[in-house]
């Protein structure tokens, strides 16, 4: 069932999709709508299942289910990778690439792989300071807490040396 985020427990698992470019004003709408339609009808069977999601930034989408009161299964899971695949190939971005980094660069949300990521760093072009986004976070408390933070404050700092 669809609640809103808010009404999702601190536990709660979370998935944050970064788009590999950042979606288009037209395409904002049309995807909450169908990220919204997939949540209403993930696991429509159990009436205690709870999910929402965010879309930030124009850029990730995210999505966080009540786990710990209705378990998801392997199915479960089979069909949220399913569907964002299908977003995938229906914006033609990556969602699913995890060797890539999202940070800011004043107000501007960059999407670069590790690589390239590093040469920033060694070049100065970022610091400790700069903001990078974990989207290896598991819980909504985490996502709360721990996504948005200075490069020396995430897992991304031992590339700082």
């Amino acid at each position: 069932m669809f609640v809103d985020f808010k009404e999702i427990p601190e536990d709660a698992k979370v998935w944050v999709y970064p788009s590999s470019r950042k979606f288009y004003t037209n395409e904002i709408e049309p995807l909450e709508e169908k990220v919204k339609a997939f949540i209403s009808t993930w696991k429509q069977d159990d009436d205690t299942f709870k999910a929402s999601y965010k879309i930030l930034y124009n850029r990730f989408i995210v999505i966080t289910a009540d786990n710990v009161t209705t378990p998801l299964k392997g199915a479960d899971i089979d069909a949220s990778v399913s569907f964002i695949l299908g977003l995938q190939q229906e914006y033609e971005v990556e969602l699913l690439d995890r060797m890539n980094v999202c940070f800011k660069q004043g107000e501007f949300v960059q999407y670069k792989d590790l690589k390239d990521f590093k040469k920033l760093l060694k070049n100065k072009a970022l610091t400790g300071k700069s903001i990078v986004f974990d989207n290896l976070i598991t819980t909504k408390e985490d996502f709360e807490n721990f996504w948005e933070i200075p490069i020396e404050d995430s897992w991304y700092n031992r590339f700082l040396k």
